[in-house]
């Protein structure tokens, strides 16, 4: 998994005022798990762009200095309800022989027929899969196939199973599903419609048709059975 390497400087003093400074200073107050005791740390705002604002998923190399570097990963984050602004990050210490679990970004290859051929949409249920895993074993994404997706058909995450890492989901989660769109429900009422006119139509032409036979056959009864009469009248 790709890193990013986030320069800090540990903290002095802790409290509410001290970390209302540091956000004035535009700075934002972390904290490291998982390596004992807690480390409380600060660094600038504008560093954790590129690992906040980023649909990708990162591991995090903190230096505090020469000597005290970390492994990690962004565990949580707290926002400002108004501004959006980072209030605070939490960061986890990685071990290489203890599993995390972090979200991972979902990638699609290849192009659904269900969509090319048969007009449906293409819906991504889940845009991040959690996972848990060692951290050798944290992929940079998901890959998903979505070649073979017919009109209706659906990827669950018990299709993408492997034995690199584990979904913290259900086996039936949907991932991602070809379902039909609402251009192709127009499109196929409107064929049934036309299906349906012209039967009615063909129905329609026939009956008069029908009634002819009808009558023609009324008449040649009606003209036989006259010629009888003036046979027997003969006689």
């Amino acid at each position: 998994m790709k890193s990013i390497t986030i320069k800090g400087s540990k903290r002095t003093e802790l409290g509410k005022s001290s970390s209302k400074k540091l956000r004035n200073e535009d700075k934002v107050p972390c904290v490291l798990y998982g390596a004992g005791e807690p480390i409380h740390f600060y660094s600038n705002e504008i560093d954790f762009k590129k690992l906040v604002y980023t649909p990708d998923a990162h591991t995090v190399n903190i230096e505090l200095g020469e000597k005290n570097q970390f492994n990690a990963i962004m565990q949580d984050i707290q926002f400002h309800p108004v501004t959006d602004r980072i209030l605070h990050i939490d960061f986890y210490q990685l071990s290489d022989d203890k599993e995390v679990s972090i979200d991972i970004p979902v990638r699609l290859e290849g192009q659904a027929p269900g969509v090319l051929n048969s007009g449906g949409t293409l819906t991504r249920n889940k845009r991040k899969l959690k996972v848990r895993a060692l951290p050798k074993n944290l992929p940079d994404y998901i890959l998903v196939d979505i070649s073979n997706l017919e009109l209706g058909d659906k990827i669950y995450t018990s299709d993408l199973k492997n034995d690199l890492y584990n979904f913290l989901h259900s086996d039936s989660t949907v991932v991602t599903q070809v379902i039909t769109s609402r251009a192709s429900m127009v499109l196929e009422e409107e064929t049934t419609s036309e299906e349906t006119d012209e039967t009615a139509v063909e129905g329609a032409e026939a009956t008069p048709s029908e009634e002819g036979d009808k009558k023609a056959e009324g008449d040649k009864k009606e003209d036989n059975s006259k010629k009888e009469e003036d046979s027997k009248q003969g006689e």
